[in-house]
């Protein structure tokens, strides 16, 4: 017990019916790092979040140093060594490193002592970022960083880290890791929330597990596996191969031509992008975040103004219909069938208040006459998707915005897919999604692929993108740096090609 900063007992909390956290027990030492594993609605953030003081338990005691806390805010947690970085960064774009980091703090300060400090701190751990830089010009690391040097600036000796190489290159991920061993070496204590059984392997000392709220064992890293570990998560052996069969007659779906859009501020959000989409194909689409995946998407289904260039869709009668200049509607009206993930799940894709059976109609409603609706067919996709992704919830009329981040994602791609799309985008379909309710998305993108669709995979797990996709499209800065074939590429060819604007590198 001598290393432990932190230990949790009997720690319970529910959300109405829903039983989050159900009597864990958890020890957190100082000079490890702690990977949390667990399928999605399996309580791992739910229980950090009262670790950094946003929720309270029902019953339990949480014990810091050996002795019984009550942490009722972040303030609290920072008072007991405590900070959390979230997936969300909480930065001011107009401030500096350095501004950002105190704000908040109470006292006033010196901001040259300020940046002094700031900068000892990242030349401790192997930190890279200017205190006096702005965050609109950093990248997606530099204000990850920026995060991480905060929670250290205010004191924290104990680290929570939720899903932190989401949006990293390899060699991001890389430089974070070695950071990471660098804090673990001066006796902080990691935890670290990821879905990424690899990195979990590479970079952590011990593995605690949560399946269903419940606390399954805790493992050491060196012991284990990737099998171990996805069985005791799921409750049951799972196989962890994502089968990629050839399409025998792939041809051109989507045309994209000099494709170029500007935001309302004037920045070019992509610039002169062009490629082909073929039936039975899944063609990812990999980029360092902001790179234009977003607007890419978006300008294909309609939502985005485009500047220039050209989107046609090639149908059944090998007839290219241009889809530029018409609406979501329009595209729709002229036989152009799509199926859209967006990034944004509750802001585009479905209706928070609203439970699974409602947004499954919004698929189909227009299908009904006049203000009768034909539910039973949404009701029974409903049933559909609740039983073959294993979405947690008490039922399909449960409102969606009080379901866990990962089920509302399971909800949405289940609808989209399920829809049958010639042409299936998708944008992060498995970002917050364990690994078994994953594996099921990527077989069943493989199936849509080999019924004949187009499949467009933006994703940010590039092991994921090499192993599913047939081509990968990789943009950087909203222009397309190369083209590569998935199957003779590499994660280091491939994180180069994220960091470099231009390039003319194509497979056919």
């Amino acid at each position: 017990m001598q290393n432990c900063a932190i230990e949790l007992k009997n720690i319970r909390k529910t959300f109405g019916p829903v039983v989050a956290n159900d009597g864990i027990n958890l020890q957190i030492n100082r000079g490890e790092i702690l990977c949390l594993l667990g399928e999605n609605g399996s309580g791992k953030t739910t229980l950090m979040n009262m670790l950094s003081g946003i929720y309270q338990p029902d019953s339990g005691s949480i014990y810091a140093n050996g002795e019984e806390v009550f942490i009722r805010s972040p303030h609290d947690a920072y008072k007991y060594g405590i900070g959390m970085i979230h997936q969300h960064y909480h930065l001011v774009d107009v401030f500096t490193a350095a501004q950002n980091i105190i704000l908040g703090l109470d006292e006033k300060m010196d901001i040259a002592a300020v940046n002094d400090k700031v900068k000892d701190i990242c030349d401790r751990y192997g930190f890279q970022v200017d205190p006096r830089k702005k965050v609109y010009d950093m990248s997606v690391s530099q204000k990850q960083t920026v995060e991480i040097v905060k929670v250290l600036y205010r004191g924290a000796e104990i680290l929570i880290l939720d899903e932190p190489t989401a949006v990293l290159t390899p060699q991001e991920t890389d430089k974070l890791f070695a950071v990471l061993r660098n804090m673990r070496a001066d006796g902080k204590a990691i935890v670290l929330i990821t879905h990424k059984l690899a990195e979990v392997l590479s970079v952590s000392d011990k593995v605690a597990i949560l399946r269903k709220g419940k606390y399954i064992a805790t493992v050491n890293t060196k012991e284990t596996s990737q099998q171990e570990l996805t069985d005791m998560m799921v409750g049951h052996s799972v196989t962890l191969n994502i089968d990629r069969p050839k399409y025998d007659k792939p041809a051109d779906k989507l045309i994209i031509e000099g494709l170029t859009v500007t935001d309302r501020e004037g920045i070019k959000r992509l610039d002169n992008v062009s490629f082909t989409a073929k039936t039975g194909e899944i063609l990812g689409v990999a980029g360092i975040a902001g790179s234009g995946q977003r607007e890419l998407l978006e300008s294909i289904t309609g939502l985005y103004p485009i500047t220039s260039g050209s989107i046609k869709f090639v149908n059944d009668k090998s007839e290219n219909i241009e889809l530029v200049g018409k609406t979501p509607m329009q595209i729709r009206q002229v036989g152009v069938g799509m199926g859209f993930v967006p990034e944004d799940r509750l802001g585009m894709g479905l209706v928070g208040s609203m439970g699974m059976t409602n947004n499954m109609m919004l698929r189909s409603w227009r299908k009904g006459k006049g203000v009768f609706f034909n539910k039973k067919e949404p009701e029974n996709l409903a049933n559909k998707v609740w039983k073959d992704l294993e979405v947690v919830t008490p039922s399909t009329e449960f409102p969606v915005r009080r379901m866990s981040g990962g089920n509302i994602q399971k909800v949405l791609v289940g609808r989209e897919i399920a829809s049958r799309p010639p042409v299936l985008l998708t944008a992060y379909a498995v970002r917050g999604l364990d690994i078994n309710t994953s594996y099921a998305i990527y077989n069943l993108l493989t199936e849509q692929k080999m019924n004949g669709s187009a499949v467009m995979y933006v994703g940010e797990e590039l092991d994921v993108l090499l192993e599913l996709c047939d081509r990968i499209l990789v943009l950087c800065a909203g222009q397309v740096s190369g083209i590569v074939d998935a199957r003779k590429t590499t994660k280091e060819e491939i994180g180069l090609l994220m960091t470099t604007v231009g390039g003319s590198k194509e497979a056919n």
